[in-house]
């Protein structure tokens, strides 16, 4: 059978040596930091097309292991010759067993024509070269900084206050007074502003302290500048100079994985925070739930100040949207947003800042291509698809996960093992069945996220639970509640 005759379930199966082969060839830890969020996404021919959720992240792949995965790539499908990588959307969905040839979108990068990363690595989209638009310093160059992200353009409402507080008091801590909160550590659903306040912070204390050393890194950015530090043999000075900054701050934390990566941030943590130097670091969760940290770690995130960005409520979305009209007035005089048009964007939109900002993006933009007054009507047109699109809520397994181990109290490694008690394999049943009733997952790809198991293992567990469910009303209550948490 040839690669273009191989099924869904068979890529599936090969796709797995392949990550078996990689994981023998280079090491838990390694796999896990680079290869732990690389997907399959089609196998066309002699094509293989993987995805990976940031740029940073296909461009190290591409430079260091694309060679490398190429090969694993042949061994299994020996009819492959090229290797395609691309960055995914946030709420992507296409997968190897629902993606039609004529939808694969065009390669962002080929491994059969590498590019060189920039001397100062790669970064994330966004950053603005405002100022010096980076921290960092004597060579050591952190992630960018966006000049919009300041403390005079965050909105402040009833669910960022506390956040908002410490980071302000963050700053005039490090320019003047004794530390309080350190680390400071701020969590947040995508969106609600915890990179705006990290922005903040470092702009702030270079404007109160000009000469104060400060570096901003995302969690990927740490790891491809430890990473290269340990490939030109300089982690000793690496190590020094991070260690001798005056305030760090680290963004999305949750994306710091492999125990390498994992330990030398808690030495440098522990070194900073013993030394008097503060640190803030920003999550989707709280410390306790970053599951792949070990206790020690946790523990050690959680021993300053844990503050919430919750949901934006009504009168914040109100708030967010006026703010950024009438930015958009000042840059455009004759811009105006009636007064019912906001309310009715707070009213519709409910999800982030971001697609509150987005939201008045388009609007002004059909303004400017138009020459129309905005209208409730055009706006409704206008952010139709952002209202449509969050209808139905799209559930993911790691969802799944999380809230079928806080409702029964089990933990992550327990729920993927192969224990058999039932007060872990009933709690594994549910999370089958809810993966499999809301969302698209096939059973092979449900079983490899609960712990490698085989189709056979899910279907069964599929049919036990509706068996269940169709004679304990008991049980059919439980599972209406973890739905009505997933869908909330």
């Amino acid at each position: 059978m040839t690669t273009l005759e191989l099924d869904a379930t068979a890529i599936e199966g090969k796709w797995r040596r392949i990550q078996t082969r990689l994981r023998k060839e280079l090491g838990e830890d390694v796999f896990t930091s680079w290869f732990g969020r690389v997907e399959l996404d089609s196998c066309q021919g002699r094509t293989v097309q993987v995805s990976v959720p940031t740029k940073f992240l296909r461009n190290w792949l591409q430079s260091h292991y694309s060679d490398r995965l190429l090969a694993c790539c042949v061994a299994e499908l020996n009819e492959v010759e090229r290797l395609e990588f691309r960055v995914r959307q946030p709420h992507d969905t296409a997968r190897v067993e629902r993606r039609a040839p004529e939808r694969v979108a065009p390669a962002v990068a080929k491994a059969d024509a590498p590019r060189a990363l920039p001397s100062g690595g790669p970064t994330e989209e966004g950053g603005s070269n405002a100022r010096d638009g980076r921290t960092g310093w004597d060579g050591f160059e952190g992630s960018p900084l966006e000049s919009r992200f300041t403390f005079s353009s965050f909105v402040v409402g009833a669910a960022n206050r506390l956040a908002h507080a410490a980071a302000l008091q963050v700053t005039e801590a490090v320019a003047d007074q004794p530390l309080r909160y350190n680390p400071l550590y701020l969590h947040a659903k995508v969106g609600l502003g915890k990179s705006h306040l990290l922005h903040a912070i470092a702009w702030e204390v270079k404007r109160r302290k000009p000469k104060a050393k400060v570096l901003y890194l995302t969690a990927e950015r740490f790891m491809y500048s430890f990473a290269e530090a340990l490939q030109s043999r300089e982690a000793p000075a690496f190590k020094d100079k991070i260690r001798a900054i005056d305030i760090l701050l680290i963004d999305d934390i949750e994306f710091l994985q492999g125990r390498t990566f994992q330990q030398e941030f808690c030495h440098t943590l522990n070194s900073l925070i013993d030394g008097g130097k503060q640190v803030v670091v920003a999550a989707d969760c709280p410390p306790m739930q970053l599951e792949s940290f070990d206790a020690r770690m946790r523990s050690r995130l959680s021993g300053g100040l844990v503050a919430e960005l919750g949901p934006l409520d009504f009168d914040l979305r109100y708030k967010v949207l006026k703010r950024r009209a009438a930015e958009k007035a000042e840059q455009d005089r004759g811009f105006v947003i009636p007064e019912p048009v906001i309310e009715f964007l707070s009213t519709q939109l409910t999800e982030s800042g971001r697609e509150l900002e987005g939201a008045i993006t388009r609007v002004h933009a059909a303004y400017q291509l138009t020459a129309q007054p905005i209208t409730v009507e055009s706006a409704e047109q206008i952010i139709g698809d952002l209202v449509r699109s969050k209808e139905p809520r799209r559930v993911k397994i790691d969802d799944i996960l999380r809230v079928v181990m806080k409702h029964f109290g089990v933990n992550r490694g327990d729920l993927l093992s192969s224990r058999r008690n039932r007060s872990i394999v009933r709690p594994r049943q549910i999370g089958m069945w809810l993966a499999k009733s809301l969302t698209a997952r096939s059973l092979p790809e449900i079983g490899r996220r609960f712990g490698g198991r085989d189709h056979t293992t899910v279907l069964h567990a599929i049919r036990k639970i509706e068996s269940l469910l169709a004679d304990d009303p008991t049980l059919r209550e439980e599972v209406e509640v973890l739905k009505r948490m997933l869908k909330e």
